[in-house]
């Protein structure tokens, strides 16, 4: 599916860039402010960047959006897991790869997560290494500590 449309929502850790089409979001990431082309935006994505805009204002936990991640059976596998990871909790690549009955694909986990192209409602910063610590998130490991952080105490302090 092709994105023609974007909505752009300026957030307390960067842009945040909404991409869809008629039907589905298809991409929600971090950008450069500058780094935006002009396209136009429509009612999903406005509805999309309104639920981010509650999010990062610590008014929602869930989001009610159509979504179409395109990727491997494996990757989307991978997506779905980390939707049933509930807001204010953490999951290990393990417990991941365990999920979607691949014990042993746990770097394979990893490398989806790190390809999720709709970050924060498929929640991928969620997934924290097998020791606690934070591991890489393609947003940057400072935004998924925050995200996290937001997700545990409400909204933090830069």
């Amino acid at each position: 599916m092709t994105a023609r449309y974007q909505s752009l929502l300026d957030t307390p850790i960067g842009t945040v860039r909404i991409l869809g089409g008629d039907d589905a979001i298809t991409h929600i990431d971090f950008i450069d402010a500058g780094a935006a082309s002009a396209q136009p935006d429509n009612a999903l994505t406005r509805l999309a960047r309104q639920q981010l805009s509650d999010y990062f204002a610590g008014q929602r936990r869930t989001f009610e959006l159509p979504l179409a991640a395109e990727g491997t059976d494996f990757q989307r596998a991978c997506w779905q897991a980390l939707q049933t990871i509930p807001y204010g909790e953490t999951r290990s690549y393990a417990e991941q790869a365990k999920l979607i009955q691949r014990l042993k694909a746990v770097r394979a986990v990893g490398a989806a997560n790190g390809a999720n192209p709709i970050a924060i409602v498929v929640p991928c910063h969620r997934v924290i290494g097998k020791d606690g610590k934070l591991t890489g998130y393609a947003g940057g490991v400072e935004r998924k500590a925050w995200l996290l952080a937001l997700e545990r105490r409400g909204v933090p302090a830069l």
